[in-house]
């Protein structure tokens, strides 16, 4: 018995405080995100949001399954690191520079992860950026 060597790429995305990690392997064109159907996701932008790479890529996108797992963040967050995961790894398996110069011109952050993060809290205020309160007269 002979095992076909099937060729599969990992990528990771990123957006606010989501991570998106995506496996891509040869296949018939399921897309998963969390163990769930591409087609039942919820809101239908988001939904939106993650086909845009997808539509983009064309005929390759039927050629591969895609199963990615997000955590963290909020929905739209989650939507836009599953994209930029999903876009990584669609380059990657294709090694096609016309694909990745379709991606950038359409939308940059397809491929280059929003590295803005929240501040964090400073000790004895309500927040990160908020001051003592004086009241001067």
């Amino acid at each position: 018995m002979s095992k076909k060597n099937k060729k599969s790429v990992h990528t990771s995305g990123k957006r606010k405080m989501s991570i998106a990690r995506a496996t891509i392997k040869e296949g018939t064109g399921n897309i998963k995100i969390n163990k769930k159907s591409l087609e039942i996701i919820y809101p239908e932008l988001a939904r939106e949001k993650i086909r845009e790479p997808l539509i983009l890529a064309e005929n390759v996108s039927k050629k591969v399954n895609i199963d990615v797992k997000v955590k963290g963040g909020g929905v739209m967050s989650q939507a836009e690191a599953a994209r930029n995961a999903i876009a990584k790894g669609l380059v990657d398996y294709t090694g096609d520079k016309s694909l990745k110069e379709k991606y950038l011109k359409y939308d940059r952050h397809l491929l280059v992860a929003d590295v803005r993060r929240t501040e964090p809290q400073k000790p004895c205020r309500s927040s990160a950026r908020a001051g003592k309160q004086t009241s001067k007269r």
